[in-house]
């Protein structure tokens, strides 16, 4: 599949602390969970991009079950990655997923997009896990808290500037990832959101740190769902 790099003007890596994962859950009923659906669990509330492989057809609900036990391991994994925060989520095809959280004031400095050398070790250790983890495709979502450029540019330009340095962010951190060996066809698309998908309080300090983010996405993989359908998937 041809990789491609998505801007929005409106859609997973590191937040303080690691949240519990869930454990796999049975997906789908009755005929199956549809595949390839570009509704259901959109990553920003329906305004980024879907999350999951489009393969058409259905996964049915034993499939759903082992692959929500292989990401329960997945993100087993990724919590052990020193300043990675961990969570279970929901992929388009309502199948289980990954997101892992950077927090980009420990990836980078402030307004920048170079890697901190300090967090190098903490990408190499999450680069093995993907590695090690080749049946699951990877999306990078760059974001930032609202804070401008400085007054001589206006509201828009401010966002637009945000929206440059998530993008350029997101490519910095799969860069690094790829020059530490993970195949670069893992990584399907990059995605700088800038100051679109707040998750905090853009008027505190706190909320600002929280919006100031990389987020990767974990999730099955065309391979992974046919291996699951097989019966084969551990």
């Amino acid at each position: 599949m041809k990789r491609k790099f998505f801007t929005f003007g409106l859609c997973a890596l590191l937040v303080f602390g690691c949240n519990k994962t869930q454990q796999g859950a049975a997906i789908g009923a009755g005929s199956g969970v549809a595949l390839g659906a570009l509704v259901g669990a959109l990553i920003g509330g329906g305004k980024g991009a879907a999350i999951g492989a489009a393969i058409g057809g259905a996964v049915g609900t034993g499939a759903g079950v082992l692959i929500g036990k292989h990401m329960d391991k997945v993100a087993a994994e990724a919590a052990q990655v020193k300043n990675a925060s961990v969570e279970k989520v929901k992929d388009a095809n309502g199948l289980d997923a990954v997101k892992v959280s950077f927090d980009s004031g420990i990836l980078f400095k402030t307004g920048k997009y170079d890697l901190n050398e300090t967090v190098k070790k903490n990408l190499n250790d999450f680069a093995s896990v993907l590695t090690r983890n080749g049946d699951c495709d990877v999306q990078i979502f760059g974001h930032t808290d609202n804070t401008g450029f400085g007054a001589k540019y206006t509201a828009e330009q401010n966002a637009e500037k945000n929206r440059v340095l998530s993008e350029q962010r997101a490519q910095s951190v799969e860069n690094y990832l790829m020059s530490v060996g993970v195949p670069k066809a893992q990584i399907k698309a990059i995605h700088g959101l800038g100051q679109t998908q707040p998750v905090g309080d853009n008027t505190t300090d706190l909320g600002r740190q929280q919006n100031r983010r990389v987020e990767v996405y974990m999730y099955a993989s065309e391979k992974m769902i046919k291996a699951a359908e097989a019966g084969t998937l551990n």
